[in-house]
């Protein structure tokens, strides 16, 4: 079990809250609205009202303790910096932050965050992924260029093995994973030799442009 503090009870950082304390960790909630603290106080081990710019607050709260936090203040910006710095100041390494823009995210990277989270530029790029291309099932950013994505099987390729496709080489991309949905059966290290069947859906690795074209075969 892991100790978080959680600052800022929006939308995403109440669903933050709730699914950390569902998996049995222990969550601490702050906010300066008491109505969000209300909401949030079943669903986590504690929450108060509060000041997160403040570290006598966090302190108070068990921040010292904390193995992480999270830092969702919505638009103020310099609450996000301020709460982020106390909670360093409090000895918590990592930090993740709930930004609203590019510009948000350097100077939190800059400060010493340890991820930036853009909620609304990743939905719309999974969703700008998936509607662009039939075959595209779900979409994970994990840099700049580079994606997993989850996709249904290209008709030419049903019936074929991995080892005869030889996506690696011909098209720059790995299989990280086949879904068998009708069996809901997960084969997280493949048979190269196993023929591909329609029921099946491919976890893929690659860069974006790759992914891109192999989405199109």
């Amino acid at each position: 079990m892991k100790r978080f503090i959680v600052v800022g009870l929006g939308n995403f950082g109440s669903a933050a809250a709730e699914a950390l304390h569902k998996q049995g960790h222990d969550v601490a909630a702050l906010d300066t609205s008491e109505n969000a603290v209300d909401r949030i106080a079943p669903f986590v081990s504690r929450a108060a009202v509060g000041d997160g710019r403040d570290a006598r607050v966090l302190e108070r709260l068990g921040a010292r303790d904390a193995d992480a936090a999270i830092v969702s203040t919505g638009e103020d910006i310099t609450a996000s910096i301020l709460a982020t710095l106390a909670l360093h100041d409090l000895g918590v390494d990592e930090v993740y932050v709930k930004v609203v823009s590019s510009d948000h995210a350097r100077v939190m990277q800059k400060i010493g965050a340890t991820e930036t989270i853009f909620p609304e530029r990743e939905s719309g790029l999974r969703l700008g992924a998936r509607i662009s291309s039939r075959s595209v099932l779900n979409y994970v950013r994990l840099a700049n260029d580079f994606s997993i994505q989850e996709m249904a099987v290209p008709d030419r390729w049903i019936g074929r093995s991995l080892r005869q496709l030889q996506l690696p080489r011909k098209h720059r991309i790995a299989i990280v994973a086949i879904h068998d949905v009708l069996h809901d059966e997960i084969a997280t290290v493949p048979d190269p030799d196993a023929p591909l069947k329609e029921s099946d859906t491919l976890l893929v690795s690659g860069k974006d442009e790759d992914l891109a074209r192999v989405a199109r075969v």
